[in-house]
């Protein structure tokens, strides 16, 4: 497995977001394209990924929320269309361990079953990452991010176990890792918001820091903050 690529918080800055565009204000046919697949966590950081970005890739991302690995697999081939990607950086899990009433509606723990549970959830990663590493892009795995106490639906850091399980997916394969769990856990009460599993707007400037630094790592480019990266495992190639 390549590197576990995990950066720690440079300045913090305060941005208002709104919703992403699936592809950039322009597209410049010299730079690689990167896309961006993930739920509601990605949609936020996509933006300050493409102002990190700037001059150094085409960043797009999919339309709307990536949901479970359900709706991966679903959507994953028109998700990827017929362009020439050469870095996708993806993650599931949020919504693969939330809890459903039978209506499919979100509910307390105690109430509902998980929407993907764990054995589940392992075969369908595996399917999703089949599918990427036949685009020969370089594929970044983003871990999932901090479930904290109170957040309805969700086990307090279940995260954890559904880590775990993508870990062992990914070992065996020429698949990188973005940690963007250890980023966010390093100064969660600062990022995240109180029993919300979303972030705070610079929270996501945070991970967008994260994502476009594990980016610059599978282009072979220097990360804009050496300083405070992490780095185990092998060197990427």
């Amino acid at each position: 497995m390549l590197p576990v690529l995990a950066l720690l918080m440079p300045a913090l800055t305060t941005v208002a977001f709104a919703p992403p565009t699936p592809a950039p204000d322009t597209v410049d046919p010299a730079l690689p394209n990167v896309l961006l697949i993930g739920d509601s966590i990605s949609i936020a950081y996509t933006d300050p990924v493409r102002q990190e970005l700037a001059g150094e890739a085409n960043v797009f991302r999919i339309p709307g929320n990536g949901g479970p690995t359900t709706r991966g697999l679903a959507n994953l081939d028109k998700w990827l269309g017929d362009r020439k990607w050469d870095v996708i950086h993806v993650n599931w899990g949020l919504h693969d361990l939330k809890y459903m009433d039978a209506k499919g509606a979100l509910t307390a723990v105690e109430k509902g079953k998980q929407q993907v549970p764990p054995d589940d959830y392992r075969k369908n990663l595996g399917k999703l990452f089949d599918r990427l590493e036949k685009t020969g892009a370089k594929v970044i795995w983003a871990t999932t991010t901090p479930v904290p106490e109170g957040a309805n639906g969700r086990v307090a850091d279940e995260s954890v176990d559904y880590n775990k399980i993508a870990a062992e997916v990914v070992k065996d394969r020429d698949i990188a890792v973005n940690d963007l769990h250890a980023v966010a856990a390093a100064d969660l009460k600062t990022l995240q918001r109180p029993r919300d599993v979303h972030f705070k707007p610079e929270g996501s400037v945070v991970l967008a820091q994260a994502v476009a630094d594990a980016v610059r790592a599978a282009l072979g480019l220097e990360p804009a903050n050496e300083e405070a990266a992490i780095e185990s495992g092998t060197a990427v190639d």
